[in-house]
């Protein structure tokens, strides 16, 4: 049986870190290798530098035993995960594979035969071929599956995340997971590194299948958001309670309609339709309407935030906007996190913020600085906000904001967590 005493895992982020932390609570050596050097002193030290519960206390640990070790200079190892980022080439939304090729590069010098290289980063159809071919570009002493099949020296595989944030070091071990290797021995190999740690199934298909299953996920997601972020456009315009109507259509039995909200974001769902839609442009066209759909949402959400504005002036025919102060609420893509990524509410406070009329205060109670991220703005307490704003805007369903008294005034909910609560209190 295919056993292993030191693994590699490139790119230490939000889902590299957890990964190479899991393996290491196994009592694993794992060796996780960034570019960037704080973030390789911040681990060497048994912090982290992103928001996820209980991943602290894993990762303190492991590198307290000496499990876990950060590196900008990649090491020998008998498996690699890549998990690096996979963003567009500017605006035509055109996958940049250019951080998997620039770990391919950097992991080929130490590769030896008998090695597993498992890519786990969100990517196009093909990525993992590519990624192969990279390695065989750099290392023409040794043989890899595309040419030698099963009797390749390197196994090569792409295994795709499908962890949910602020549940991730849970779903990790819990979930199936897809093993696409290139071969049946690659598949097989990389099955028995998963099952160091995973308890849910690891269910065996090829490299492209395995690439399109988590599109595919992230694309029903956003089709499904997108129905409720286009009905509660429709429910504005035809004077209905959007959150009521939702309500009342889940009692069907076969209906389960999601929750609106500002947007779509994260680097999951805001992204993967996209390489969808990339590879076959001419066909995926309810994955392009849905996209389309939830990028609009976000300029939906600024005419509602300038009509109660427009509704405050009018009660205060003395003020004018140099005079209003806007309380915004929430930042990240999701409630309970810290991920800015692809975030509909931080584009929406950037908006905001580039007029540079009045005040804008931001709460997000997952962030202690915004410098860098956006201008024009002061992070205040849930408690400040609602005490100077004029109008107040819930972007984000945080749990501090749920608890929260709901603030009085001018108000923009696109959460339906002050609405809903409104019609409880009328209600009794």
């Amino acid at each position: 049986m295919t056993t292993f005493s030191k693994i590699s895992v490139f790119g230490l982020g939000y889902i590299g870190l957890p990964t190479a932390a899991v393996f290491a609570s196994r009592k694993v050596q794992v060796i996780g290798v960034d570019v960037n050097e704080a973030t390789v002193d911040t681990i060497n030290r048994g912090e982290i530098h992103i928001v996820e519960p209980d991943l602290d206390i894993v990762v303190r640990a492991a590198v307290t035993e000496k499990y876990l070790k950060a590196t900008t200079i990649p090491e020998p190892a008998e498996a690699f995960l890549v998990a690096v980022p996979t963003p567009f080439k500017g605006d035509d939304h055109e996958p940049d594979l250019t951080y998997i090729e620039a770990a391919a590069k950097a992991i080929a010098p130490v590769l030896e035969t008998g090695n597993l290289v498992v890519l786990e980063s969100t990517s196009p159809v093909g990525a993992t071929e590519k990624m192969a071919a990279w390695l065989a570009e750099s290392r023409p002493d040794l043989t890899f599956p595309q040419t030698h099949g099963e009797a390749s020296d390197i196994r090569i595989a792409h295994c795709p995340e499908r962890v949910l944030p602020g549940q991730v070091m849970r779903e990790l071990v819990e979930n199936d997971r897809v093993i696409g290797g290139m071969t049946k021995a690659c598949s097989q190999k990389a099955i028995a590194l998963y099952k160091i740690f995973v308890k849910g199934d690891c269910v065996i298909s090829n490299a492209r299948t395995a690439e399109m299953a988590k599109l595919t996920e992230n694309s029903f997601r956003d089709v499904n958001i997108a129905f409720a972020n286009e009905l509660s456009m429709i429910c504005d315009k035809l004077d209905i309670d959007v959150w009521e109507l939702i309500a009342l259509a889940n009692r069907h039995p076969r209906v389960n309609i999601l929750q609106p909200g500002p947007g779509v974001g994260g680097h999951c769902i805001a992204v993967d339709p996209w390489f969808i839609v990339s590879r076959t442009p001419e066909i995926a066209r309810l994955i392009r309407t849905a996209r389309e759909v939830n990028n609009v949402k976000p300029e939906w959400v600024i005419e509602k935030i300038d009509a109660a504005i427009g509704s405050y002036l009018m009660e205060n025919p003395t003020k004018t906007a140099n005079d209003i102060t806007l309380g915004c609420y929430g930042l990240a893509f999701k409630p309970d996190i810290d991920d800015l990524r692809e975030s509909p509410s931080l584009d929406i406070v950037r908006v905001l913020a580039a007029r540079k009329t009045g005040r804008l205060l931001v709460v997000e109670p997952n962030i202690e600085d915004l410098s860098g991220r956006v201008q024009n703005t002061e992070l205040v307490s849930y408690e400040e906000a609602v005490a100077q704003a004029n109008v107040h805007v819930l972007l984000v369903a945080h749990k501090e904001f749920k608890a929260a008294d709901r603030p009085n005034g001018h108000l923009v909910d696109v959460t339906g967590t002050w609405t809903v609560r409104s019609e409880l209190d009328r209600n009794g």
